[in-house]
């Protein structure tokens, strides 16, 4: 379960299961569960009719679809974007994935299951832009190219042809792979817009009513600001379940919780280039680039050729960090725009490794989006204490792309069956920032010190 069942003993014995304290009735497996890790399972006992799940990037998609594949027909699923589907780094990030790059942390299994279930998703929903490729790890220098090609041969691409050091492989394309991922949530959509509908607007809280238990509060509906200019009055969605998955704006549900959860995040907004196939070349050679650190130009280059000929750059240096306060007001929800001494800097950074790309390259594209970064690295995934049918999907980092499908199953998981079976979501408790409040003594003190009853 992630933690030692310390307050435990159990004896299988006629079902009962033996405390410290005393003797109690034989709970199920999730009813321990619940005890140990409340964020990881749901109190709800029964598949919820109504879900709203609020962003519309690639991962608030790939829960919609999961859940979409896993409920009764009956149960209605919203999906509640602000802009449009993969808006923001769902429609800008390079869709790149490793299976085993995990570090053995709790985000290992991520890794894994999302790697192996794009394979079969992409083919499934028919994503033209997945495919496994090899990488290879590049220093900058010189007259390092002669040597990589005797020694690596296929796996340097042809327009690797420029000023490089040191050359070595990454990833010969066993365990690693690319997606363009506003294809996958497009696809996504697509295969569910019978059970999926899309509304455009802006969440801008929750309306609960009294949960199952003393203090607890149940999900009754989602209040949102609508898109059209035509709308100017919030609307309420009525609601049983809400899953917040907004990437960096996520944020903004401590203030729809009181405080029931503390998500501290910032947001990490960086530029990326996209370079259009040169007329000349038939095709470009599919090999990824991870550079390294060149002061020249303050650039780490990762270098992603696409299947459509095209070329994404990112690493490209000069990152802003988004407080979460400001994140909270949606800052660069809207707009979010290239820093042009970047785009700049990438493009001498990239021409100089490419001699091809100097004499003929033309860019195609200039963005800019945001990482949600939790102070850890690690994800928000669980449901909201003390709130029953809320659950939070977010702060996925670099990887949210890679980790999809592996985030959305768990997450459906956990609000149709009570836990996840696909992956332990108890290091990534939603609350494990959260201040725990304590009652302070209430009672008669002299110099400081209690004295008498402290009711």
């Amino acid at each position: 379960f992630g933690s030692p069942l310390s307050n435990f003993v159990v004896y299988q014995s006629r079902g009962i299961i033996m405390s410290r304290i005393g003797i109690f009735s034989a709970f199920s497996l999730v009813s321990i569960i619940a005890l140990l890790h409340p964020s990881i399972v749901t109190p709800m006992l029964s598949v919820p009719k109504r879900i709203v799940v609020v962003g519309g990037g690639v991962q608030g998609t790939s829960v919609a679809y999961h859940l979409a594949k896993g409920s009764p027909s009956t149960t209605k699923i919203t999906l509640l974007e602000s802009k449009e589907p993969a808006a923001a780094a769902s429609g800008k990030g390079g869709g790149f994935m490793a299976r085993s790059w995990g570090n053995g942390s709790p985000t290992q299994k991520l890794h894994e299951v999302a790697f192996d279930m794009y394979e079969s998703l992409a083919s499934e929903l028919g994503c033209e832009s997945y495919r496994k490729l090899p990488v290879l790890s590049v220093s900058p220098g010189y007259q390092g190219v002669k040597e990589a090609r005797k020694k690596f041969g296929n796996l340097m691409p042809d327009w690797l042809d420029g000023d490089v050091g040191r050359i070595s492989p990454l990833g010969m394309g066993d365990d690693t792979a690319q997606i363009t991922p506003k294809e996958f949530v497009l696809k996504m959509l697509e295969a569910t817009k019978d059970r999926v509908e899309v509304v455009l607007g802006t969440c801008s809280g929750v309306e609960t009513d009294q949960g199952s238990e003393r203090g607890s509060r149940k999900i009754t509906a989602v209040k949102y600001q609508p898109r059209s200019n035509e709308e100017t009055k919030e609307i309420v969605l009525p609601a049983d379940a809400v899953v917040v998955s907004a990437g960096p704006w996520s944020c903004a549900a401590e203030d729809w919780f009181h405080g029931a959860v503390d998500l501290p995040m910032e947001g990490v907004k960086s530029t990326s280039i996209v370079w259009k196939k040169p007329d000349e070349v038939k095709e470009v050679d599919a090999t990824a680039l991870f550079c390294g650190e060149d002061d020249r130009f303050g650039t780490h280059l990762e270098v992603y050729p696409r299947p459509d000929g095209s070329i994404y750059l990112c690493g490209i240096g000069g990152s802003d960090y988004i407080p979460k306060e400001d994140l909270k007001a949606g800052a660069f929800r809207e707009n979010c725009s290239a820093k042009e001494d970047r785009v700049e800097a990438a493009v001498q950074s990239f021409q100089e490794i490419s001699k091809r790309y100097k004499s003929s390259g033309e860019l195609g594209k200039t963005q800019a989006c945001m990482r949600p970064c939790p102070p850890d690295a690690m994800p928000y995934m669980g449901s909201v204490p003390g709130y029953e049918g809320a659950f939070i999907n977010a702060g996925h980092n670099c990887w949210g792309i890679a980790w999809a499908p592996a985030c959305g199953l768990a997450m459906s998981e956990l609000l149709l069956e009570g836990s996840s079976s696909s992956i332990n979501l108890s290091p990534f408790d939603p609350a494990r920032f959260t201040r725990k409040l304590s009652r302070g003594s209430r009672g008669r003190k002299r110099q400081g010190e209690n004295v008498g009853e402290q009711w």
